[in-house]
């Protein structure tokens, strides 16, 4: 069987060959726990210590205020409910932006369910906020700020760095979901004010089920996991090798980061340029991750996705692919739900090859003329 042309890059990157190399001997020889105080749990701990400075080394943070999750699902729900939960804690309200994650959006909601406040602010059609906008929903009651940093179905990226200025002007915490952006566009935590920061490993070509959570020094949460609280409040036994795998990705996107966003770049250039049939782009073109693209066909009434069976692609977040319901993404640019149901949204990266990006605009030119000779 034929495997489709992988572009789906936006839901999982493949694993870097490297990153598989450097976790392999934390699986059947280095089994130790790492918590344990014997020369096996020894071992496996400095390979759990290395992964901590090199996700820190990526982000300009101390190694300390990394804490290993099981990804960014769980760091954004760390994140939020950790906050919202403090000991202390007398602010309610949660401030966060319409094309956010569902687990952010859904956390939040959960709060708002219990007693928290939550405040969505709008983005305009390019996906980008409007400062202004932000500005105005904040205010003293303001407990959290949470914003990500590349959009996981758009590919925009957010002013971060004016964000936080916002948020810490009413003295809320800052919280930036980084899942599509850390090892993709350079972060530094303490220049861009950033208190709080989810992570994930598969993202950037390593293994599902590991991510981290990013908290400044005296930003104080409360546990999610209870148990030995091994994590700095965060408990269970560590996965040595997802976490060294997670390490060598960070410690690899810091070498290679430029190098990819010129290689991303130049395969969105080359797709642009070879659909030949009229398309729309969703979110900014400029402010964003190239390894994104999200496009709309005027006159397309239906989606695209089965009748692209040689591409590997989606609508939308993976999460949401079982729902079947139009992004909420796209519908939060203006777009409507039938357009949003029939977008393409293209992801490659490291990867990718140019003879790939030239087969998949010879099927999506294909796909989309014979929608539009249906439609009459």
């Amino acid at each position: 069987m034929n495997m489709p042309i992988y572009l789906d890059y936006g839901a999982t990157t493949p694993l870097d060959p490297a990153v598989a190399a450097a976790m392999e001997p934390w699986g059947v020889d280095g089994f130790g726990n790492p918590h344990s105080a014997h020369l096996w749990g020894y071992k496996a701990k400095a390979a759990v210590e290395l992964a901590r400075e090199q996700i820190a080394g990526l982000i300009n943070a101390p190694a300390e205020t990394i804490a290993f999750t099981s990804g960014a699902t769980e760091s954004n729900n760390w994140a939020l409910k950790g906050l919202l939960t403090a000991p202390g804690q007398t602010r309610r309200r949660i401030v966060t932006l319409a094309t956010e994650h569902s687990s952010v959006l859904e956390t939040a909601q959960y709060l708002a369910s219990i007693g928290a406040h939550l405040t969505i602010v709008p983005v305009r059609a390019n996906g980008v906020v409007d400062l202004g906008d932000l500005e105005r929903a904040l205010g003293e009651d303001v407990a959290l700020v949470s914003v990500m940093a590349v959009n996981n179905e758009i590919g925009v990226v957010q002013d971060l760095a004016a964000i936080s200025a916002l948020a810490h002007g009413v003295g809320a915490v800052f919280h930036v979901d980084a899942a599509q952006g850390f090892g993709k566009v350079p972060i530094d935590v303490d220049a861009m004010g950033i208190d709080l920061m989810s992570i994930t490993a598969h993202k950037i070509y390593g293994p599902k089920g590991v991510g981290a959570l990013y908290r400044r020094p005296f930003t104080v949460i409360t546990p999610l996991l209870h148990g030995g609280g091994q994590e700095d409040g965060r408990s269970g036994t560590l996965p040595t090798s997802l976490i060294a795998g997670l390490g060598e990705s960070a410690r690899i996107a810091a070498t290679r980061m430029a190098a990819d966003h010129a290689h991303a770049l130049m395969l969105r250039e080359q797709l642009l340029a070879a659909l030949t049939v009229q398309s729309q782009i969703n979110g900014d073109l400029q402010q964003r991750w190239p390894g994104n693209l999200n496009l709309s066909f005027p006159g397309v009434p239906v989606p695209l996705l089965p009748h692209l069976p040689g591409l590997a692609i989606s609508s939308g977040s993976a999460c949401a692919a079982v729902t079947g319901r139009a992004s909420h993404v796209l519908t939060a640019l203006g777009l409507p739900e039938t357009q949003a149901k029939a977008s393409l949204r293209l992801g490659f990266g490291r990867f990718t090859t140019n003879a790939e990006i030239e087969t998949a605009a010879t099927l999506i030119n294909a796909a989309v003329r014979q929608k539009l000779a249906e439609a009459g």
